[in-house]
């Protein structure tokens, strides 16, 4: 305890080179709030990671597959196997001919979607 506020000479360093008092540095509040919003950046970033369970990114032998729908209308698939990804961008034209129909669904009148096979 007889270290603490009795020689403050030890705490100056490269400002007392400078003649400036550490206590008054007005850069010094500034450097805690840039690291302040570091982590507030990290944190944001894992929980968007979490909300939209997006870690199987990182996973090297994980199968992903999210379908999107652009401002304009148009689906995007994007897939991923293993390292690959691959991002598809479907349109009615592109999509016509391909593929069979399964079947046909139907939506009732309290909301419920009812799927009948051919």
């Amino acid at each position: 305890m007889r270290y603490m506020g009795a020689d403050k000479s030890y705490a100056k360093g490269a400002n007392a080179y400078w003649g400036m008092d550490p206590e008054n540095d007005p850069m010094s509040g500034v450097a805690n709030l840039f690291d302040i919003g570091l982590v507030f950046i990290v944190g944001l970033i894992i929980t968007l990671f979490g909300a939209y369970h997006l870690q199987d990114l990182f996973v090297e032998k994980s199968q992903l597959t999210i379908t999107k729908r652009t401002s304009g209308g148009q689906m995007e698939i994007i897939t991923k196997e293993g390292r690959k990804i691959k991002v598809f961008k479907m349109s009615k034209e592109k999509a016509k001919g391909r593929g069979q129909r399964l079947g046909v669904a139907y939506r009732l009148g309290d909301g419920t979607v009812v799927y009948v096979p051919d």
